[in-house]
């Protein structure tokens, strides 16, 4: 049994002996050469003869006039008894937003109407959902929310006559003026 664990012991030695070099990476060793150019010619300068004037220098064009903002809006209309916009108000509530957006540091104030139908107390909060329904639309068009305040006046400055369907349509309004 000593016989082998000596001839083993020997065998293991020699095995790693032998297989240590190999793991080794054999790279050859390289040396970098420094590489020399040779020097830039002197740049050959040529001779100019003076300007007889010196031109005469152009002055730009003025830039074109900014359009002034159209703060003339048209009112904007809501459904019977709620906050919800006619689907004929998004364009101009589109080109209300387009017009904000010339001149970001205007402030306005969303004056929100509504019909005589209801009680005084219902109109108010009424008028007031209309024009908060209004400053949100417009906010999410990138008007900033600062820049609009909501006043609600309920039934008490119609533009149209109560009695009819149609001046009660006209009464139902967001109002967007300059402050």
């Amino acid at each position: 049994m000593k016989i082998i664990k000596t001839h083993l012991l020997l065998f293991v030695i020699l095995f790693a002996v032998a297989l240590l070099p190999a793991c080794k990476a054999k790279k050859p060793v390289v040396t970098k050469q420094a590489v020399t150019y040779p020097p830039d010619p002197a740049p050959v300068q040529k001779e100019t003869p003076p300007p007889a004037q010196a031109p005469a220098q152009e002055t730009p064009p003025p830039p074109a006039p900014v359009a002034k903002p159209d703060y003339n809006f048209k009112n904007i209309q809501f459904e019977f008894n709620s906050g919800i916009l006619k689907t004929e108000s998004y364009p101009i509530l589109d080109k209300a937003a387009a017009e904000m957006k010339k001149d970001p540091s205007v402030k306005f104030i969303l004056n929100g109407n509504s019909s005589a139908e209801g009680s005084f107390d219902h109109n108010m909060a009424l008028s007031v959902e209309r024009a908060n329904s209004v400053k949100l639309y417009l906010v999410n068009t990138g008007i900033a929310g600062d820049n609009l305040a909501v006043k609600g006046y309920g039934e008490s400055k119609p533009i149209a006559d109560n009695t009819t369907e149609e001046g009660r349509v006209l009464n139902r309004r967001v109002e967007i003026k300059i402050q």
